[in-house]
């Protein structure tokens, strides 16, 4: 039974009559082996190494088993951390989604601005679109989001930033573009009264209109020429008007063909000429109003007759000056100007 001792008997030795012998305090199994040369059996011990041994190769399943279960529970199973932040995480993916939408509605709006500065806005006031390379507002460079790259969501994140500083940059040139036009529109009333708007000289019935801009037949040279202005037909002495505020630059004669003329800049790219003249009522320099009589009409320089040959000049191109009587003529009145200025097939200079 467990816990009884078993005891070997060597000859000569005390006779211990046969019985069974209790052990009064339990022992631990206990193994040993026989020794045929001294006919007994000997308990057997090991060493220190193979306790050891033996007890790393019972203990090696246990810690396979072990290892696997934490490997299959770190992978399949979040702790309580890992599953807060893989909430947040979800979290943070469907903000920069909404964030997108958002930034979708503001290019909306910021396009829709854009395209009222450039075709209303700026109309209004003359002033030339912005370049679309300007809008555009590129930014070139290293790679200013390698920092954002390598993570989970780093798609979503660069384009978002992207988005995000492309709009900024477009504001930034949007709100110089209405700074601009805020300028502008303070200004309006000066560049109003700036503006040719009407005819250089009385003409209410519209009959001393001669010639008017385009192709027509030179009076002397007699070939086919492009007249860059309009010719107003009327006696000599005639006053001649500015036809906006600004500055004479040139008051004088020339052998330009225009002979005595007068040029004045009005500022915001125009200018007019008055050409012909008989008589100069002005200086280089002076500041004159609309209404001022600046000359007289005449016959100097190349003309055929006394007339005053009158152009108006944006950014230093010619125009059609009929195109600027809005200050002076009905609607009626204009369509009847034009009618007439376009059917005169010569011109007096």
């Amino acid at each position: 039974m467990n816990g009884a001792v078993k005891v070997a008997l060597r000859p000569g030795s005390v006779k211990v009559p046969n019985a069974i012998i209790f052990a009064v305090h339990p022992m631990p199994e206990q193994k040993y082996r026989f020794n045929p040369k001294t006919l007994n059996f000997e308990r057997i011990r090991l060493s220190a190494w193979q306790k050891t041994k033996r007890t790393l190769l019972m203990l090696t399943p246990g810690l396979v088993v072990g290892i696997i279960g934490i490997f299959l529970v770190y992978q399949f199973v979040d702790s309580p951390k890992e599953a807060a932040f893989r909430r947040e995480n979800q979290q943070l993916v469907l903000q920069y989604e909404m964030l997108n939408k958002q930034l979708g509605e503001v290019e909306r709006v910021m396009g829709d601005v854009r395209r009222r500065d450039d075709n209303i806005y700026r109309v209004i006031f003359e002033a030339d679109p912005l370049p679309e390379t300007m809008r555009q507002a590129g930014a070139g460079g290293v790679d200013r989001y390698k920092d954002l790259s390598n993570f989970a969501n780093s798609d979503l994140v660069i384009d978002t930033k992207k988005r995000l500083d492309k709009l900024t940059r477009q504001l930034v040139v949007q709100s110089r573009s209405l700074d601009e036009v805020a300028s502008l529109a303070m200004r309006k009333q000066e560049m109003l009264a700036c503006i040719p708007a009407v005819q250089p000289i009385p003409n209410e019935d519209l009959s001393y209109i001669a010639s008017g801009y385009g192709m027509r037949i030179h009076p002397i040279h007699k070939i086919p020429k492009f007249h860059a202005g309009m010719d107003f037909t009327s006696k000599v002495g005639t006053p001649i008007h500015a036809t906006g505020d600004g500055k004479v630059t040139f008051a004088d004669y020339s052998t330009n063909g225009y002979g005595m003329h007068v040029i004045v800049d009005h500022g915001f790219d125009y200018e007019t000429l008055y050409g012909h003249l008989s008589e100069l009522k002005v200086r280089n320099g002076q500041k004159v109003k609309r209404g001022d009589v600046i000359g007289l009409v005449g016959n100097s320089g190349l003309s055929s007759g006394p007339h005053l040959h009158y152009e108006v000049h944006k950014s230093g191109e010619a125009v059609d000056p009929a195109n600027y009587y809005f200050n002076d003529l009905t609607p009626e009145e204009y369509a009847r100007m034009l009618e007439i200025s376009r059917n005169a097939g010569q011109s007096l200079d």
